[in-house]
């Protein structure tokens, strides 16, 4: 490869490995050569639609395997894939859709039409470069509005490259859906090294459990709230001999999850990653250190450099930064300052270069690998004809990291419970920013001046209690 760019890995891969198994999801599965003559296919398809240099293309759809093709012939085009959560309301796709301002919008029905208009006909790729924009994934931002992240074909690369191994290992499973950067990065590693990808349709104990067994898995990351499920669940009935590694990480993991996973995957190994959509890896900590330093997300990542600024807030810097969030210079600066990410996270430094987690500088709420501003929440239950006032927090949560909680005042006479709450929410937020907690409180604790919320005394006031 001359440059890194991602379409580069399909190619080098079919032509290397056409006969192997690419990607499985429940009984369907794709080999190298027939997801490359799909994506050549697509690639005609989508240049008759004028899809071709930076052109953005908004897809919206459960985890399928045509996504694949889809995502390798935008990137062949030199256009720029746009993964969108399908659980969104109608409001927050539109808010979305008006911050990528998409050439192309395909849905489910829209890809299977493509899919089917297709032909194994070549087509004239433009020249691509790797600082080119290849992926942007959208998160929330403090206010509500939607954040695009903008990722090189470098930075997706670099990120995919620094876990790839020489020869291929084994199948990977894949827990995350396909709006998430986790469920691209991961499979695209795999795909370096003539892997299979095993997705699943929900990340749910029995059938991660059974893709380990039926797909003889060799690893699978899964953040802790996923871990718990299969700790929880019955796993008698599956052959899990076959994983190597159970990474986790995204939110805090404590000692007894770790001693958990291992009692159930004596065979297995275990690292700790930390990082973000906008910075990729930052902190990795490997299983020798596990246990030796508990509570850690480990020392800066291969190729990483990390440093706490004077509030303790830690920053990162490396090659596979995002470019930036699209369109929208004044929260890039806000984010990056001289080079380096600020992470919205607090930490603390031991002697031995080791990081630990110890709070939030933002109110950004991260649960179960998503973020959440809880400025969009606390809108949407403002509204309830039975709350006076409410706010929303993240409260600290072994298997979430974070869960959404609301703290509400009621109208005099009024009564709301959390199930009445989250019926609400209904076609007004995606789920995974509905609150998991009720709080009923007499008063929303606000600034004087700016009446602005204060989140930290809340979450203080649930901890106290």
């Amino acid at each position: 490869m001359r440059q890194l760019l991602v379409g580069d890995v399909l190619w080098a891969s079919a032509g290397r490995t056409p006969a192997r198994i690419a990607a499985t999801l429940d009984d369907r599965q794709v080999t190298f050569a027939e997801l490359a003559a799909t994506t050549a296919a697509l690639c005609r398809t989508l240049a008759s639609r004028s899809v071709g240099h930076r052109a953005r293309v908004v897809w919206k759809g459960e985890t399928t395997l045509d996504a694949i093709a889809l995502a390798f012939a935008v990137a062949s085009l030199g256009a720029v894939f746009v993964p969108v959560n399908p659980r969104l309301s109608a409001e927050e796709t539109g808010t979305v859709l008006d911050v990528a301002d998409p050439d192309l919008v395909v849905d489910d029905d829209e890809l299977a039409r493509l899919l089917a208009a297709s032909v194994a006909v070549g087509v004239d790729r433009p020249e691509v470069q790797e600082t080119d924009a290849h992926v942007i994934f959208f998160t929330s931002g403090s206010t509500g509005r939607p954040k695009g992240v903008e990722l090189s074909h470098r930075a997706t690369m670099l990120r995919s490259l620094l876990d790839a191994t020489p020869v291929p290992a084994g199948p990977a499973l894949c827990m995350f859906p396909q709006f998430h950067m986790a469920g691209w990065q991961g499979p695209t590693t795999a795909w370096l090294c003539s892997d299979e990808t095993v997705y699943v349709p929900r990340a749910d104990a029995e059938p991660l459990l059974s893709a380990i067994d039926r797909r003889r898995v060799v690893r699978l990351y899964a953040i802790p709230a996923v871990w718990r499920r299969i700790l929880e669940a019955d796993r008698s009935p599956f052959d899990l001999t076959c994983l190597r590694q159970a990474d986790t990480g995204t939110s805090a993991t404590t000692p007894e999850l770790l001693r958990a996973i291992h009692d159930a995957f004596p065979t297995a190994t275990t690292s700790i990653y930390y990082g973000s959509t906008e910075a990729g890896s930052v902190c990795r900590l490997p299983p020798p250190d596990l246990h030796r330093k508990p509570g850690s997300v480990g020392p800066a990542a291969l190729g990483v450099e990390v440093r706490l600024d004077d509030d303790g807030e830690l920053l990162a810097r490396s090659p596979w930064m995002m470019n930036g969030y699209f369109r929208d210079p004044e929260a890039t600066a806000a984010a990056v300052g001289d080079g380096w990410y600020h992470t919205g996270d607090l930490a603390e430094r031991d002697d031995d270069g080791y990081y630990s987690i110890v709070g939030r500088a933002k109110d950004i709420i991260r649960t179960g690998g998503e973020t959440v501003a809880p400025a969009e929440v606390d809108t949407v239950l403002q509204s309830h004809p039975a709350v006076a006032d409410a706010a929303v927090a993240g409260v600290p949560d072994a298997d979430w990291g974070e869960v959404v909680t609301a703290f509400v005042v009621l109208r005099p006479g009024a009564t709301v419970d959390l199930v009445a709450l989250r019926a609400f929410c209904e076609g007004r937020l995606a789920t995974f920013k509905h609150p998991r907690r009720l709080v009923v409180i007499d008063e929303i604790p606000r600034t004087g001046a700016t009446r602005q919320v204060q989140r930290r005394l809340l979450v203080a006031a649930v901890g106290s209690g």
